[in-house]
């Protein structure tokens, strides 16, 4: 059995507004194992990034607080832990790549003093070993003359390498668990598959895990061991990648997945839509919370939220179209499909 080096359970955050305090996520519950790259998906809003920010306790500068659940990291409670035992955690065990390369770098520091800080600061290495180790990542991560980019400025290079060199900075303390939200949104076609496989290359090497968030299920696909579909700020289905492409059982998985343009067909198709939008933070239906945009949505959808209904050993969905009485964690008898 793989061990579990990232367990979140029953995770609730939220933000102080003008209107009082709003969830921002809802009861979530997901692991990562070791060695394991799991893919959180989702339409923008659905509380993805507001995830990986509690991952990292980054929601405290951000105005947002966690209002319930646990964040076990090796054991360790990372909700209940404070900034300063986090510092030593952040950027060190625990790494992010930002969504905007160009915005989460410094422009007045070259990307080779970017690079040294973290090592000066975690790992205590002095300057000059900081500066030849940075050129070092530089080459892993595949930038050509390492040596002559080290000295350049954020502004001196394209989208690609700055994405690239803010995995380098992520990557430089060797973390065991690696978020990366959005990493390839602000890329061409070209260099989101780079990217993409510049990531499987140093998990392989590295041994280490990832979170990878996206709204993009070609994406996942590519690079994911597990899928969590996130929606509204709630977990609505999880399971193995062949399980959500060959079994998606969620209409909003279903929906989310017939949305990937494809290759058949003639062209100027009408593409497939997911009517209506996310509904804003605070302002949830009752019930199930996709029912207004739901093609199967019953009486039950509006009164009630369903809960996870196990639908095989590695396979969750929580969707009242599999039944009224949700299955317990420990049943692993398959839930027929209505």
């Amino acid at each position: 059995m793989a061990e579990k080096l990232l367990e979140i359970r029953k995770l609730t955050t939220g933000f102080v507004t003008e209107k009082g305090l709003v969830k921002a996520t809802d009861q979530i519950s997901i692991a990562v194992d070791k060695g394991q790259t799991l893919c959180l998906v989702g339409e923008s809003g659905s509380g993805k990034s507001v995830t990986s920010l509690a991952i990292m306790r980054l929601i405290d500068y951000a105005g947002g607080m966690i209002l319930e659940g646990n964040i076990d990291f090796h054991g360790q409670d990372l909700a209940a832990k404070k900034q300063e035992e986090m510092r030593e955690i952040r950027g060190n065990r625990i790494a992010m790549i930002f969504q905007d390369p160009m915005s989460s770098l410094n422009p007045v520091f070259t990307v080779g003093d970017q690079i040294a800080e973290s090592l000066q600061l975690h790992q205590n290495k002095p300057a000059k070993e900081a500066a030849q180790m940075a050129i070092d990542l530089l080459r892993l991560v595949g930038i050509p003359a390492p040596e002559i980019r080290a000295k350049q400025y954020p502004h001196e290079l394209s989208g690609g390498m700055c994405q690239r060199i803010v995995i380098a900075i992520a990557l430089a303390c060797n973390p065991e668990l690696l978020i990366a939200d959005e990493p390839t949104t602000a890329l061409d076609v070209t260099v989101q598959a780079q990217i993409l496989d510049l990531l499987r290359k140093l998990q392989a090497e590295l041994g280490m895990s990832i979170l990878l968030i996206t709204h993009d299920m070609g994406v996942a696909a590519e690079i994911a061991d597990r899928i969590a579909v996130m929606y509204a700020g709630a977990i609505v289905e999880e399971g193995t990648v062949e399980e959500i492409f060959e079994h998606p059982s969620h209409p909003y998985t279903i929906g989310l997945l017939q949305s990937i343009p494809g290759f058949e067909g003639g062209r100027g198709g009408e593409l497939y839509t997911i009517k209506g939008t996310i509904p804003p933070i605070g302002q949830l239906p009752s019930g199930c919370r996709f029912h207004p945009r739901c093609p199967h949505a019953m009486q039950i959808c509006r009164e009630r939220e369903p809960q996870d209904f196990l639908l095989s050993e590695d396979h969750r969905a929580a969707c009242w179209l599999f039944g009224d009485k949700p299955a317990q964690a420990d049943d692993r008898e398959e839930v027929n499909h209505a």
